[in-house]
């Protein structure tokens, strides 16, 4: 009875929602069905630790930590580890360098070597402290060789004026130093003796004041007596050691000496053995090493020889030498002595040795899949006959021959050809152009006008007519910035060229953001010659994970080696013997291969100068230097990036350019060549990606106006200039400035007036906007070879913003 009158439910019967389970781990596994699997996690873990066993293991963990910092800073300078090396900077013209190194020598009980070479380097060994220390100097105003021994040096010792602490040149040094990354430092004030008691004290006070933006809670040593030099030696062995990532994932070394072998094929090649000690990691000598501002080498062996900077020379070795390399030698003894004591350490292995191959060689044929049978063959043949016409020739032509003689009327398709091509370009290119146009009639006239003068009786009137000319095209350049800012990214319909043909290479998209866009699609030329990871941040991740666990073999940290570098060029040696560094890094595997680099950077605010994408500039990325012409875009989180035609002074933008592999982290300075040769520091970053297929956007916007407005409809003129255009571009999205959004329903004439229909009635004063979009690429002009820079002054003919003017 009860069974049979069973109450069901109706269709308006209440539905609760399911319970959901919760966030945590695995549900989305579980709603998706299936299994999820149990983690595997280590038994410590499983355990929940009490508070007192909390305790113990933060003590552990904190006492291992400061165990490893006293280790390190035990290590440097002593008998086990490689010198203590001090790059001494000048801040200043009128410091006093000579002065502050004397002092610094004439420390008690301190035995003195000097470096080979021209930098004037020297060595100072203390037996009594058990610290050795290196101390190399740069030439003032060389910009390369201070950033240079910047990268391998352990402290950096700034000398001062007592009075203005640095000038100008000073200034930027110390910029383009903290940009690249500054190790543990000290600041020496020699001089000021020569002022009465209370200038001095206030001097002190003012200099102290002028270094906080600069060095905030630094310490100023004064270096006028021998016990001021030892208290500035002290702090320098005790301080403790700031790290730079860059140079401690890779070995890197400092030559001491140097020695050039030629090749038996030429002089101008050969074996260049590099001396000095092992810092950073462990050096193998089957893997590749960076001579910085030379390129990319092959090692052939590495030898041992005695320790030249040992603290205790006067232990004669009796023994063989054992497998630590703790080497007690004199370096006094002769050179054939040296060379008996000379150690092979290991030789390169051709079957694991890194190759020098950094680009793809493209196979031209590897996309071909079919043959062409007899058939297909047959019927070229025929086709070329058909297509075969009568050409006069001279007598005694060939075939082949008249085949490359050439009709009027094809020069006249060739040179169609070459206007498409022409008209495919840029509309940066195109501005250029015009401005270039401008440029060389001033100059033909200008010609034309010094050829019918006489010479004028002072060189300084040509000279200023010079500077006059580059300020006339600094404010033409700031013009461009001005209106790129006004108007971004608009550009004129042409009126000799379709707009169908001028712009089509670009496509129209519903939404920047969201529109899907292929990252293999239309790949130039140069994609077939660079390498790709197939997950770089996974391969990263694992290399830099090996290099802290395992074990390399080859020369550890503390060793003094002799490397022979393989065919390098004898200006190399040159340069060493001019007194410039030498500095060595080996590369970690992959990086002598070409790729496409991203760098994020931020303008320099010291340089306001208008800086154009694609312009050459000089890169200083990590430990190499380079020149290439990039490409800026902005930083976002979106997959597609906008091109930016100039390097914005407000925001950050990532820098494309072809370049060889470098894992991050590392730093980027850009630099830009005025025409005297001096390099202007103009944007600061660091590397953000190793990544070809960042697609990077180039935006044209196409304007028009509305002629005749109605409740959602409008004409529209001066977009296009004929019917053909309005037809070819009437899918394409409209919007205007005042944020309404349409699209082309049909044109009107011939003469490109076109029927727009909009969400809403447009304003008189309101502009029509059609946008446009075509992935570009940065163009291959990577070089290795960066010129040395001249002395750096401040520039002073700079126009500042507020003095250019828009027409």
């Amino acid at each position: 009875m009860a069974a049979a009158g069973a109450h069901r439910p109706g269709p308006l019967k209440q539905q609760n929602k399911a319970h959901k389970g919760g966030k945590h781990s695995g549900s989305s596994q579980r709603r998706a069905g299936g299994r999820v699997p149990v983690k595997a996690q280590p038994r410590r873990r499983l355990r929940d630790l009490n508070r007192v066993d909390r305790r113990h293991q933060a003590l552990q963990l904190r006492r291992q930590r400061k165990e490893a910092v006293l280790a390190e800073k035990r290590s440097l300078g002593s008998r086990d580890g490689p010198p203590h090396l001090v790059a001494v900077v000048l801040l200043h013209g009128r410091a006093a360098a000579r002065d502050s190194l004397r002092l610094l020598q004439s420390h008690d009980s301190a035995v003195v070597r000097a470096d080979e070479g021209g930098a004037g380097g020297f060595a100072l060994l203390c037996p009594r402290l058990k610290q050795r220390w290196r101390f190399v100097t740069a030439q003032a105003g060389d910009l390369h060789a201070v950033l240079d021994l910047a990268k391998v040096a352990d402290s950096l010792l700034f000398i001062l004026d007592p009075v203005d602490g640095w000038d100008s040149a000073g200034e930027h040094c110390l910029s383009c130093l903290f940009a690249q990354g500054l190790p543990s430092y000290a600041l020496a004030v020699p001089g000021g003796t020569d002022l009465p008691p209370k200038k001095r004290i206030d001097a002190r006070k003012k200099l102290s004041k002028s270094i906080e933006k600069r060095f905030p809670e630094a310490k100023l040593f004064p270096l006028n007596t021998e016990q001021e030099s030892s208290l500035l030696l002290r702090h320098l062995s005790s301080q403790k050691q700031r790290h730079l990532a860059f140079r401690d994932r890779r070995a890197h070394l400092l030559a001491r000496a140097a020695e050039f072998v030629p090749s038996q094929d030429s002089d101008l090649l050969g074996t260049l053995k590099v001396s000095g000690f092992v810092r950073g990691q462990t050096l193998n000598v089957n893997s590749l090493v960076h001579i910085v501002g030379h390129g990319d080498f092959q090692l052939s062996q590495v030898d041992a020889p005695p320790d030249p900077l040992s603290l205790n020379p006067r232990v004669v070795k009796a023994q063989k030498r054992s497998q630590d390399m703790e080497v007690q030698d004199d370096s006094g003894n002769g050179a054939a002595e040296m060379e008996e004591d000379v150690k092979v350490l290991m030789k390169a292995d051709p079957s694991k040795q890194e190759s020098l191959q950094s680009e793809v060689v493209p196979d031209p044929m590897e996309g071909e899949q079919t043959w062409p049978t007899e058939e297909e063959l047959q019927e070229a043949e025929e086709s070329l006959k058909a297509n075969r016409r009568v050409v006069k020739v001279p007598k005694g032509t060939s075939k082949y021959q008249a085949a490359w003689i050439v009709d009027d009327g094809e020069e006249g398709s060739e040179k169609d050809d070459d206007d498409d091509e022409d008209d495919d370009m840029d509309d940066d290119l195109m501005e250029e152009a015009v401005s270039q146009e401008g440029e060389s009639s001033e100059e033909e006239a200008g010609e034309e006008e010094s050829e019918t003068m006489t010479v004028s009786e002072c060189l300084r009137d040509d000279q200023y007519d010079e500077k006059m000319e580059e300020d006339e095209q600094m404010l033409e350049r700031y013009k461009q910035e001005r209106m790129d800012e006004m108007f971004p990214d608009e550009v004129d319909t042409p009126r000799d060229v379709p707009a169908r043909v001028r712009f089509q290479k670009y496509r129209g998209l519903k939404s920047f953001r969201t529109s899907p866009w292929d990252p293999k699609e239309n790949l130039p030329r140069d994609y077939a010659r660079i390498f790709q990871f197939q997950d770089f941040s996974r391969t990263r991740k694992n290399l830099f994970r090996q290099i802290e666990k395992e074990e390399t073999e080859g020369a550890s940290v503390g060793w003094y080696v002799t490397l022979h570098v393989c065919n390098v060029p004898v200006s190399v040696m040159e340069s060493f013997k001019e007194g410039k560094p030498l500095v060595l890094f080996s590369l970690l595997p992959h990086e002598q291969k070409m790729s496409v680099l991203n760098f994020l950077v931020r303008r320099h605010p010291g340089n306001s100068e208008p800086v154009r994408a694609k312009e050459e500039l000089i890169f200083h990325c990590g430990f190499r230097r380079f020149r290439a012409s990039p490409l800026f875009s902005q930083h976002t989180s979106a997959d597609k990036h906008k091109l930016e035609r100039f390097l914005r002074p407000d925001a950050a933008l990532v820098v494309t350019v072809y370049a060889p592999i470098t894992f991050p982290p590392a730093s980027v300075l850009l630099f830009k060549q005025r025409t005297n040769g001096m390099h202007d520091l103009i944007a600061t970053g660091s590397l953000l990606s190793v990544d070809p297929d960042r697609i990077v956007i180039k935006r044209l916007v196409l304007s028009g106006h509305p002629f005749k407005i109605f409740t959602k409809t409008a004409v529209v003129r001066y977009m296009f200039f004929n019917r053909e255009d309005v037809m070819w571009f009437k899918p394409v999205e409209l919007r205007t400035k005042w944020g309404r959004r349409g699209h082309i329903k049909e044109p009107l004439g011939t003469h490109g007036h076109m029927k727009c229909h909009f969400d809403g009635q447009l304003k008189s004063q309101d502009t029509v906007l059609l946008n446009l979009y075509k992935r570009v690429f940065p163009k291959w002009t990577y070089d290795p070879h960066v010129p040395e820079p001249v002395p750096w002054v401040r520039s002073e003919s700079a126009l500042p913003e507020q003095e250019v003017e828009m027409e």
